[in-house]
């Protein structure tokens, strides 16, 4: 019996660690063919090798989702090879924690263009080839800090990921019928997202709050399951944390 998630070609932005990985590996091993996107090739090669090496389909290429053009051309390795793309994963993020007194402007807008341009680069990147094909599924990596703001230090994090939810809400409705579209909003997960903050007290902080974290592993299979329902079922949002996460 299909899964549902067999032979489907999945797209993944950030796959080189973290959510992203963890996704690959665990739809390649149900059968999806995954096409991986993220800046450090190397890690990427490695990962394809071994999802290959167990029986399963992978493609890489070396994307910066701040550059549309490497988006495009992610989506575009996809139909090139295998014909078609069933689900794009925008999952590629930065949080960087900082009080807003900081200033850090330079990373105010790293965020905006990684976690809010970059998913409406792999949006434009892929929405006609699923009106093409009369099917297709956005996966958009949001957060709980886009459900709740997380503040002092993630005000502008939050920003973003609050714009996430909105435009996977309008996206929802204005391509629902064939195309389906699913915002992940995740807790404190294991990954390297922890990593971006460069003010220190910050960065402190927030290695304290991760010591909860759960395996990347968890969002993986989230998205699994908003991936396999039939086509006339779309998850639309999925809220996972740390059980003993307070925010």
């Amino acid at each position: 019996m299909s899964n549902n998630i067999e032979n489907k070609v999945v797209v993944i932005t950030g796959a080189s660690s973290g959510l992203g990985e963890a996704t690959a590996r665990h739809l390649a091993a149900r059968g999806a063919a995954v096409v991986l996107g993220a800046r450090r090739t190397g890690k990427l090669e490695l990962i394809a090798a071994e999802i290959r090496a167990a029986g399963g389909k992978a493609e890489v290429l070396s994307t910066d989702v701040t550059d549309q053009a490497q988006v495009q051309a992610l989506v575009d390795t996809g139909v090139r090879i295998y014909g078609r793309v069933d689900v794009l994963i925008n999952n590629a993020g930065l949080m960087s924690i900082a009080p807003m007194d900081e200033l850090k402007v330079d990373e105010w807008e790293r965020m905006i263009d990684i976690n809010v341009k970059g998913v409406l680069y792999g949006i434009a990147a892929a929405l006609p080839q699923f009106r093409k094909q009369n099917s297709g599924h956005f996966i958009n990596i949001a957060s709980v800090a886009g459900v709740k703001v997380f503040s002092p230090g993630g005000t502008v994090y939050s920003g973003t990921k609050f714009a996430v939810r909105a435009i996977s809400e309008g996206l929802r409705h204005e391509v629902g019928g064939s195309i389906r579209t699913t915002t992940i909003e995740p807790g404190a997960v294991d990954s390297e997202l922890k990593l971006g903050s460069s003010h220190q007290q910050s960065a402190q902080f927030v290695q304290a709050f991760y010591q909860s974290a759960i395996p990347a592993e968890s969002v993986a299979r989230a998205i699994a399951y908003a991936i396999e329902q039939p086509a006339d079922v779309d998850i639309n949002e999925i809220v996972l944390r740390p059980t003993v996460q307070e925010f």
